[in-house]
């Protein structure tokens, strides 16, 4: 009985320090984003402000339907300003720049063109 005490001790204190080091090594950039476009987007590039390129498409093969989210994780630094774009089936796209990641916890992409940032 003792043993199997033990034992559960160990594997919970185990289970709180993996996720307290989850939370730890989150990048002060992270951010959940939303789709409320109305439309699948096939395509998402996050990219730095300060450069000219869309970095690479972080969906891979996915597609993030209307009303679903993605959780966009990543730790670069000091970068405070970034750049989003998404890309629907048709080619078309939507850009939204010089968003400060530091200060945003959730962005929403909306139908009309604009994005709310939580």
């Amino acid at each position: 009985m003792q043993k199997l005490k033990l034992l559960t001790v160990m594997v919970l204190t185990a289970f709180v320090v993996m996720v307290m080091a989850s939370v730890a090594f989150a990048g002060p950039q992270d951010f959940t984003l939303i789709n409320n476009t109305g439309y699948p987007i096939y395509v998402v590039n996050v990219s730095p402000s300060n450069t000219d390129n869309w970095e690479e498409d972080i969906l891979g093969s996915q597609v993030l339907g209307n009303g679903e989210h993605l959780k966009v994780s990543f730790n670069v630094g000091d970068q405070r300003q970034w750049d989003i774009q998404a890309v629907f089936e048709d080619g078309s796209g939507l850009a939204w720049m010089g968003i400060d990641l530091f200060r945003v916890a959730c962005i929403i992409l909306n139908g009309d063109g604009t994005a709310t940032l939580q």
